[in-house]
């Protein structure tokens, strides 16, 4: 176990010690309405901790107060995990960025796009191509998930057992063969869909590595990082510290409105038999920090270098269709949402391409990604900073807390 610790004073890193204060503020503001539990939150420049709080509870019941070593689960904070690990096999030459997925998973062969119908009278026809590694890292493999309610291959998904993105007691090879049934939204490569991409990457890393996910991503990323909490389950010593997960009740008088009541989470109790590549984590904030630095300084931490500086840049650069933004390549309503101008996305992060068009302040070329629970984390590579913030609310509805934190760092940063 280690924690996270504050390294230098906020002057000392170019940060507004007053504008630090407007931010812890708002986020207490938010644990005494009883909006959110209890948050951690750092900001790091050049690698150093220059801010760092804990306010309110990780178990609101229990009275136990959210600490610098608090275990969160991170969700979707997994799938830049995921993309480190098929970079790592890329560098290896153990797999190529546009090998076709059916070189690795034969289930994805011929894959079919869906053109019209519902239930048993699907109307297909092939796709324009092959799914490649690359389009599973960009989200543009024309996956989807069961929760969505835009398009009828969503229906399809929930009909298949997939509305947790798992048929119940399935591992991931059992999974991919659901997946592989079921047709693509789109042709692979033409439009932008978040989906179960990163549970496939998960497995294309247990078959070329001949390694279950959880082995892999142990020896070769948090090992070596000394990511000594991150993982799929938690042990005996690590259950005390893991926070407690929220969900807002149902009141009917308007989103956000619901208090706050603990909700089941992913099950961490003993090794999980699905090893989800997409969302399956748990982490602390040192760990996350040391991920951070791995991706601010392109790929070597410590002496210890797992990727090429060109991976990382690769991996943190706009890679949709055309050079758009998120706004313009999604491919269903919901995507068409104010947040995502400006926005691109590059291997599982999300990269500011356009400063003058995204909803809050932000720097060129930042990335970084978030999770169901209310976290998230961002580099800003043109400002030498790193952020996270720490939560464990799944909300109904979004806080919109992420543009706000977004405008209190930057209001923060001196230089």
């Amino acid at each position: 176990m280690a924690r996270l610790r504050q390294d230098v004073e906020p002057d000392e890193a170019g940060l507004d010690a007053k504008a630090l204060d407007r931010l812890d503020r708002h986020l207490a503001r938010l644990v005494d309405e009883g909006r959110i539990p209890g948050h951690l939150v750092s900001l790091a420049r050049g690698g150093r901790v220059a801010h760092l709080t804990t306010y309110g509870m990780r178990d609101v019941a229990a009275g136990l107060p959210v600490e610098s070593d608090t275990l969160w689960r991170i969700y979707s904070m997994t799938k830049p995990v995921t993309a480190v690990a098929v970079l790592l096999l890329a560098e290896e030459g153990r797999l190529s960025l546009d090998d076709p997925l059916e070189r690795h998973l034969p289930a994805f062969a011929d894959p079919r796009v869906y053109v019209s119908g519902s239930g048993d009278h699907v109307v297909t026809r092939p796709a324009a191509g092959p799914v490649l590694i690359r389009h599973l890292l960009t989200h543009t493999a024309g996956l989807t998930f069961a929760f969505y309610h835009a398009h009828p291959v969503d229906a399809l998904y929930r009909a298949a057992g997939l509305a947790s993105s798992v048929p119940p007691g399935a591992d991931l090879a059992e999974t991919m063969d659901v997946y592989a049934r079921l047709p693509l939204q789109f042709d692979p490569g033409t439009q932008w869909n978040y989906s179960v991409a990163s549970n496939v990457l998960g497995r294309v890393v247990e078959v070329v590595s001949g390694q279950p996910l959880d082995a892999f991503l142990a020896e070769r990323i948090l090992g070596p990082l000394g990511m000594t909490d991150t993982g799929f389950q938690v042990t005996d010593e690590q259950a005390a510290r893991l926070a407690e997960l929220y969900g807002q009740t149902d009141t009917g008088a308007g989103p956000g409105t619901g208090a706050i009541e603990p909700i089941a989470g992913l099950p961490l109790r003993g090794r999980p038999r699905f090893l989800s590549g997409s969302g399956g984590l748990v982490s602390t904030a040192h760990d996350m920090h040391r991920f951070m630095e791995l991706l601010r300084r392109r790929g070597e931490l410590d002496g210890v270098r797992l990727l090429t500086p060109e991976s990382v840049d690769l991996m943190t650069r706009n890679h949709l269709p055309g050079g758009a933004d998120l706004r313009s390549c999604g491919s269903r309503p919901a995507h068409d949402e104010p947040g995502n101008d400006g926005v691109g996305f590059g291997f599982n992060v999300s990269v500011v391409i356009d400063p003058s068009r995204t909803q809050a302040p932000s720097g060129l070329g930042t990335y970084g990604w978030s999770g169901v629970a209310t976290t998230t984390f961002w580099v800003d590579p043109a400002r030498d900073l790193t952020f996270q913030f720490m939560t464990q609310l799944r909300p109904k509805t979004s806080l919109r807390l992420y543009p706000e934190l977004k405008r209190l760092v930057h209001e923060a940063v001196l230089d």
